[in-house]
């Protein structure tokens, strides 16, 4: 492979982006305690989580990069797992021989167009993160394709995934899409990443009654509804959206990790048949009083940083948590007070860790 430096940040076309919602929405930015781990590098993950990229990042895809020729890339009939990261291809052309490959990583490339693949029938995982494709097509005959990666692109719709019943991991973090469809097919997905997208309304879900994770951080997101279907749902993330209300969760009987940081929420509510639930994320909200979780036993994580909680007898919320091991309160009016890691320890025995320091006995 070509050993490349690394352009300028690629310019993203278009008239949203995600700085603009931090702008036009008064809450602060994603605070970065979650999103799927499982898209993109180690670099980007911790640059990048909940799909909010750093602006500053070096994308491979510049402008003044361009294209080599395939047939300076060598290819392994024999190989199952094909990596051909940052190798600066312009076109997808060439893998033909490659039938017995497994996966395929095509990420961080200068590729425009999902092409010329239909032959790799043999394809599991295909990443085309960090390019410049605008339609998914051309995925017709790759019907034994469990994960798929396109983050990082300039799509504007999910659609032509019609043949990939397979499926059951698909990342389409920091796009254009502007709405949730064409998925009805997709009723093995486990885990769907829709994060930094263009998305208002959680939509067309009903048939991913498979469904155990979905990221939806950093869209525009007003309402949570229309998610009774997802009874197999451990996993909902939807930080950085313009959320007011705790709703729309009684049918999420095994969820088990729920992130709702920077919105605008005033009322912790709705939350009474999710028992399940082990880690609950309110933080950067405009919640007033801990209240109506204590019936959450099974809780190990509570993260209510930013808010205005000025009462210590909120604590005894979480009493019934004997397993609660962190609790994140920083930046409350309780926080101004001398004792305010004392009374926390006093107060719930469990916890291991307040805000980012670990207790030491």
């Amino acid at each position: 492979m070509a050993s490349l430096s690394v352009g300028e940040p690629q310019e993203m076309e278009g008239e949203w982006s995600c700085d603009d919602a931090a702008v036009s929405w008064p809450y602060p930015r994603v605070d970065r305690r979650c999103e799927s781990e499982e898209s993109g590098d180690d670099e980007t993950r911790r640059k990048s989580i909940n799909g909010d990229a750093d602006p500053n990042q070096p994308t491979s895809a510049s402008k003044e990069e361009s294209p080599v020729d395939m047939d300076t890339i060598t290819l392994d009939p024999e190989e199952e797992d094909v990596d051909l990261v940052h190798c600066r291809i312009g076109k997808i052309e060439g893998l033909e021989v490659l039938q017995k490959a497994k996966t395929l990583s095509l990420r961080q490339n200068l590729i425009k167009k999902i092409e010329n693949l239909e032959s790799l029938c043999s394809l599991r995982e295909l990443d085309l993160y960090d390019n410049q494709i605008r339609k998914l097509e051309n995925l017709q005959n790759l019907t034994e394709l469990e994960q798929l990666d396109v983050s990082f692109n300039i799509l504007r719709k999910v659609e032509g995934l019609e043949q990939m019943t397979r499926m059951k991991k698909l990342f389409l973090l920091h796009n254009k899409i502007s709405s949730i469809a064409n998925l009805e097919d997709l009723t093995g997905l486990e885990m769907l990443e829709l994060g930094s997208n263009r998305i208002r309304v959680i939509e067309n879900l009903d048939s991913l009654t498979s469904l155990q994770s979905l990221f939806l951080g950093t869209n525009k997101i007003t309402k949570l509804q229309n998610l009774d279907a997802l009874h197999n749902l451990s996993v909902l993330s939807i930080q950085s959206n313009r959320i007011t209300k705790i709703e729309g969760l009684q049918n999420l009987v095994n969820l088990r990790e729920l992130y709702l940081s920077h919105n605008g929420i005033e009322v912790i509510e709705g939350l009474e048949n999710n028992k399940k639930l082990t880690t609950l994320d309110i933080a950067a909200n405009r919640v007033k009083k801990i209240e109506n979780i204590s019936h959450l036993t099974e809780l190990q994580e509570f993260w209510m940083n930013d808010n205005q909680i000025d009462n210590w007898s909120d604590l005894d919320e979480l009493k019934n948590a004997k397993t609660l091991e962190t609790v994140y309160l920083e930046r409350n009016p309780l926080q101004k007070d001398p004792q305010y890691r004392r009374k926390i320890m006093l107060a719930l025995p469990s916890v291991r860790q307040i805000d980012a320091t670990f207790i030491r006995f």
